[in-house]
């Protein structure tokens, strides 16, 4: 599979001398993949630096679960995983580790029908820009800071018994 050349596009592959791929970019939509095992290493053998992908489509796949591979994308932007199988908000939480996602698509995956979930994404990653093609708003943003606090309610200070 390493061997096989990615489909040609208008403009050719920029390579390293080594003839490593110099992009930020991997699509792998439309796969039928259901695991991501392995991705690092493929990335290795094909990337110039695979530490650096920024956007990564894995969108129309067979994924039930957020891979934990995708934690150690670091640099990672967008994160396309609509059209997939996710069911649990849980799955979401693994992706707090990206530090720069700013966009991610999960629509047509069954977790969007969970309660809650626009507001649980937001408070998850704190630096989401858009999800599902639609741009979070500051009035989102401070209805989820509202929410946050009614599921998380801080425990009242001075009502401590002292012996």
């Amino acid at each position: 599979m390493l061997s096989d050349e990615p489909n040609p596009s208008t403009r050719p592959l920029k390579r390293d001398s080594e003839q490593k791929i110099l992009s930020v970019t991997l699509r792998l939509n439309n796969n039928f993949l259901s695991d991501l095992t392995g991705l690092m290493e493929t990335l290795s053998a094909l990337y110039a630096e695979p530490t650096r992908l920024a956007w990564l489509d894995l969108s129309f796949n067979q994924f039930q679960h957020i891979h934990p591979v995708l934690t150690q994308l670091k640099e990672l932007r967008l994160l396309y995983l609509h059209g997939n199988r996710i069911c649990k908000l849980s799955e979401v939480d693994k992706l707090a580790a990206l530090p720069f996602l700013h966009t991610i698509t999960l629509h047509g995956n069954p977790v969007v029908s969970e309660r809650d979930y626009r507001p649980h994404l937001i408070a998850t990653l704190p630096h989401v820009k858009m999800i599902d093609f639609s741009a979070v708003t500051k009035q989102e943003r401070e209805l989820t800071s509202v929410w946050q606090r009614s599921r998380n309610p801080r425990k009242s200070i001075g009502h401590s018994k002292v012996d």
